[in-house]
């Protein structure tokens, strides 16, 4: 049990890690443009990933570096990516909001509000002709259930039972507004029963609760169940983008949340349990120590050649 765990503190480690350099190389100038961090959100991704197979689809937000990093993309190509490298996931060209790395399963972020969850249902629905099996699993804020595709989204995948696992990160933020400010029922998971589908709230600081949770889903799925609505719940410790001010937040609220987040409660439980500290101490530098590692490598790559910005594209 400590084995998965400690396996579980590495992959948090590493999107952590891989998200404090890219705030470093933001700050410096490498990177360019805006940038969501999903600093303090670890658990879900790395959860979730774990139960999807080869074949499944997978469409983030433009919160999506950990989800691509906990898919199995490397973290050499998509810190060059982010860095307009030639070496990069798209060649330079997708940079923070707009990468994809379809080999891996990772069908891409997307910077409008909801919108994978339709492109989703597409795959799940193609899935059903093409003999693959595949699951779609759509990733989206607790903003994004307010956006009407979404909307149509679950309701398109709950009437022709698609195979599709909705997740919904609640971080309790709709970018700078609290989501209790916005619903008249902040329990989101339970506007599943409206489209006729299960619907569960998830601790989403815990990876194995999300992985739980998510292995049921895809279970269900697979054997034509139709869709499912995960609300996992957890917060961010940065702010929505890079710069945010975050003068929204409540006197004393990150001290709280960061008492909660994924990283600092796996690290308890594994000294609760017996884990030497020092075990525990070394799966974060080697984490530090690889992410480091790659980026330095990317830097160093060529940029891209703005001669090919239109090459890839179709209309």
């Amino acid at each position: 049990m400590s084995e998965r765990r400690l396996a579980d503190l590495l992959a948090m480690w590493r999107i952590r890690a891989f998200e404090e350099q890219v705030r470093e190389l933001r700050a410096q100038g490498p990177i360019v443009g805006s940038v969501h961090l999903c600093i303090g959100q670890e658990a879900i991704p790395v959860g979730a990933c774990g139960e999807l197979d080869p074949q499944d689809a997978l469409f983030a937000t433009y919160r999506g570096h950990g989800w691509a990093l906990a898919r199995g993309v490397p973290a050499q190509p998509l810190f060059a990516e982010l860095m307009g490298r030639a070496g990069g996931v798209n060649g330079g060209r997708g940079g923070s909001a707009y990468f994809t790395a379809a080999d891996y399963g990772f069908h891409g972020e997307n910077s409008i509000v909801g919108a994978g969850a339709p492109l989703a249902c597409g795959a799940a629905l193609a899935g059903r002709y093409d003999g693959s099996g595949r699951v779609a699993v759509s990733v989206f804020g607790d903003g994004a259930m307010n956006q009407g595709a979404v909307h149509e989204a679950l309701n398109f995948a709950a009437a022709f039972r698609l195979p599709v696992v909705f997740i919904c990160e609640n971080n309790r933020y709709s970018e700078l507004t609290p989501i209790s400010g916005m619903v008249g029922n902040p329990r989101l998971s339970e506007r599943a029963a409206g489209y006729g589908m299960p619907g569960r709230r998830v601790d989403g600081n815990d990876a194995e609760a999300v992985r739980f949770h998510v292995r049921d889903a895809i279970e269900v799925a697979r054997e034509g169940g139709g869709p499912t609505l995960l609300e996992c719940m957890t917060d961010r410790l940065v702010g929505h983008y890079i710069g945010d001010a975050e003068t929204y937040r409540q006197p004393g609220e990150l001290d709280r949340i960061r008492s909660r987040e994924p990283i600092a409660r796996l690290r308890a439980g594994l000294l609760a349990d017996g884990v030497p500290e020092a075990e525990i101490d070394a799966v974060e530098r080697r984490a530090r120590e690889e992410m480091a590692a790659a980026a330095a490598a990317a830097q160093a790559e060529p940029l891209a050649d703005p001669a090919t910005a239109r090459e890839h594209l179709y209309a």
